[in-house]
């Protein structure tokens, strides 16, 4: 199982419980490591509108009805 012993965002837990790896999500959207992993991991860290629009684009082939208020408070 994904994300064993780790604090992770709304967003982070819903790739975990769906199986998706933080790689897939890098490899769909074009973002760095360090950008994914920060918004997986770190609640404090918010994406850019260009960057939650990459995000929800790659995450709506698992799941189309997913919106951004699904993850992010904005």
């Amino acid at each position: 199982m994904f994300g064993l012993g780790k604090r992770r965002t709304k967003l982070g837990k819903w790739i975990d419980k769906r199986g998706v790896t933080q790689s897939w999500l890098r490899e769909k959207t074009g973002l760095n490591k360090n950008t994914v992993g920060d918004l997986v991991n770190d609640s404090d860290r918010s994406p850019t509108q260009s960057t939650m629009s990459k995000i929800l684009k790659a995450l709506r082939e698992i799941d189309p009805s997913v919106k951004s208020d699904d993850f992010w408070d904005m």
